[in-house]
């Protein structure tokens, strides 16, 4: 679990440190700050409803959310609360959402710089 947290914790410091020398473009910093926020926030939710025997937060939520920049904040979120980090498909779908928002965004990147 800490490898998750520590991973986290270092994407977050990268895009403050890409957004700071002005190779991430802030609006898009932003953007991925709010997404992660509220997946964390998602997690923690889902996980005292999975407690409490309530309604769930839908699997594609918080996948989507992951796939849309929010990955940092469900991998601490993961850490954090101890959920969805043993669920090897959720895992598989969710390492395929955080591949792909990292090669858009490397892809984006390379356009923005043109």
């Amino acid at each position: 679990m800490v490898w998750r947290r520590n991973l986290a914790l270092a994407a977050c410091g990268a895009l403050i440190g890409l957004t700071a020398t002005g190779v991430f473009p802030l609006w898009l910093a932003a953007w991925c700050a709010l997404a992660s926020a509220v997946s964390f926030g998602l997690y923690g939710h889902d996980k005292r409803a999975a407690q409490r025997n309530q309604q769930r937060t839908p699997e594609r939520t918080l996948q989507l959310l992951a796939f849309a920049g929010g990955w940092p904040g469900a991998l601490l979120g993961q850490a954090v609360f101890r959920h969805k980090h043993r669920k090897m498909q959720f895992q598989w779908v969710f390492w395929l959402c955080v591949l792909a928002n990292v090669a858009s965004i490397a892809v984006m990147l390379r356009e923005f710089s043109r």
